[in-house]
């Protein structure tokens, strides 16, 4: 099995090929409405994109506030450590650009996956989209509160 690769990019160079991978992901296979999937966000977030071979199997984007989402990789693509990869790239680059705290909702059926990467979840869960979601932070190392980088 070949390597994954993750590449940074921006919505600007990539959109096409980004809301490709979160079409087939959050629209086609969650039930995500079409016209909420594209926000405003996009075009001030960085964004990653993971490659196996020459084939784009997962995204995410991180905010300028530290806010990781729209982590999508394609279903055939699962469970070989593609999401681990992109969520280590998110959290590089908000170390990177020294946000003041990694913090994300997550589906709960996602929970487990993020709390290994020492996300903690908190709150009552809501709904987005229609599928149930959680906050979850990265505690920070000095001081223990909910989502600082220390």
């Amino acid at each position: 099995m070949a390597n994954v690769s993750i590449r940074t990019t921006s919505f600007a160079v990539d959109a096409e090929l980004i809301y490709s991978l979160r079409k087939t992901v959050f629209i086609d296979e969650q039930g995500v409405p079409a016209d909420i999937e594209i926000d405003e966000f996009d075009p001030v977030c960085q964004h990653v994109l993971a490659w196996r071979d020459d084939v784009a199997v997962g995204t995410g984007r991180i905010a300028p506030d530290g806010r990781i989402g729209r982590m999508a990789v394609i279903a055939e693509y699962r469970g070989q450590g593609i999401g681990r990869a992109i969520l280590a790239a998110l959290m590089q680059l908000g170390r990177d650009t020294s946000v003041d705290r990694l913090y994300l909702s997550a589906q709960c059926q996602a929970i487990s996956f993020y709390e290994q990467a020492g996300f903690v979840a908190s709150g009552p869960v809501y709904d987005d989209a229609g599928i149930d979601h959680r906050h979850m932070a990265l505690p920070s190392a000095t001081d223990g509160s909910d989502g600082g980088l220390g």
